[in-house]
């Protein structure tokens, strides 16, 4: 039996200080596309940071950049605040309709209320490292944004083809991650992160409230250079463009509900092929399939049942942070 008055032997002692010396794991939060759905992720975050559990690096893809990049740049209070403040008439004033454009929307009021948040703020400056995970327009390639202006990242990240103008960066176009890695977990493990807590917006998303319903635009008009108004009366003009975008059609669905149903089946496809070869160590898939893809006015039921499934989750978040050594900071979850 060896004597423990002995020092130990130079192999001991290496492993020892080895053992020491091992970095702690990094915690990688990937933050999924979901039109209006996202703001789940304001939820998701929230609860875990209650529970002690703080992420060295965030992806986010779509709405899950705006998250995202909100929370490190310490705006997510702010964020939700905005997003539980929209209703119907709200969220109508931010569709500046354009009649000749890459995209229907502009999306310039959505960047004036980015700039007046987010005004100069760059990606490099945050205190923990992000990405925004776009499509390369020419060749479908996926483009990783990691410096730079925050805002053009976001904007660049939720560009949806058809819906959102492309934004030129660096010489290249960029149009919605989502196309390309609607989850990006492959992201984080590139960054450097060794436990992946993935965020899907689209597990149980399918059905009619996987698009955007008619009715909920029924009070609204769209008048030329003026974008939307609310109205009492149908003076044949009436939602002429929404109905078009957004309505379901007894024969034929709508521009919109077509686009945002393709939409839900590519990301859903992407991910479950992407993370057979490349799975998330924990995956949070809050149940808010019944909730539509443009229903960002939802963001009080959202918030909460990206709380819950972090609640539900909880147990298997602890255990994968115990089996990969981040015991110091795990002991005392509440």
């Amino acid at each position: 039996m060896a004597d423990p008055t002995k020092s130990p032997s130079p192999a001991g002692a290496e492993a020892s200080q080895n053992a020491q010396a091992w970095p702690k794991p990094k915690i990688g939060l990937a933050l999924g596309g979901g039109v209006g759905r996202g703001w789940a992720h304001i939820g998701v975050i929230q609860r875990l940071l209650e529970h002690g559990i703080r992420p060295d690096l965030v992806a986010g893809t779509s709405v899950g950049a705006l998250v995202g990049g909100c929370y490190l740049a310490g705006r997510l209070d702010t964020l939700e605040e905005w997003a539980r403040s929209l209703n119907r008439r709200r969220m109508a004033g931010y569709f500046d309709f354009l009649i000749n454009g890459t995209g229907i929307i502009g999306g310039k009021k959505l960047e004036k209320v980015l700039q007046r948040h987010l005004g100069d703020i760059l990606i490099e400056d945050l205190p923990q490292p992000f990405t925004a995970v776009t499509s390369e327009l020419a060749t479908g390639h996926e483009a990783w944004l990691r410096s730079g202006s925050l805002v053009e990242a976001i904007q660049a990240a939720y560009a949806l083809p058809g819906v959102f103008p492309p934004r030129k960066i660096m010489g290249r176009w960029l149009i919605d991650g989502a196309l390309v890695n609607p989850l990006p977990v492959s992201v984080c493990r590139a960054m450097g992160a060794r436990l992946v807590i993935a965020v899907g917006l689209h597990a149980d998303a399918f059905g009619r409230a996987a698009v955007s319903r008619a009715e909920r635009y029924d009070d609204f008009e769209f008048v030329e250079g003026q974008g939307l108004r609310e109205t009492d009366q149908d003076e044949g003009g009436k939602s002429a463009m929404l109905k078009q975008l957004f309505g379901v059609g007894e024969k034929t669905p709508s521009m919109g509900t077509v686009m945002l149903a393709s939409l839900n089946i590519v990301m859903d496809r992407l991910t479950r092929s992407r993370l057979a070869g490349d799975p998330a160590d924990v995956s949070l898939l809050p149940s808010i399939g019944h909730i539509a893809l443009l229903d960002f006015d939802k963001a009080d039921e959202l918030i909460e049942l990206g709380k819950q499934c972090v609640d539900h989750q909880l147990p298997f978040i602890k255990n994968a942070l115990s089996v990969l050594g981040k015991n110091d900071e795990t002991d005392n979850f509440e």
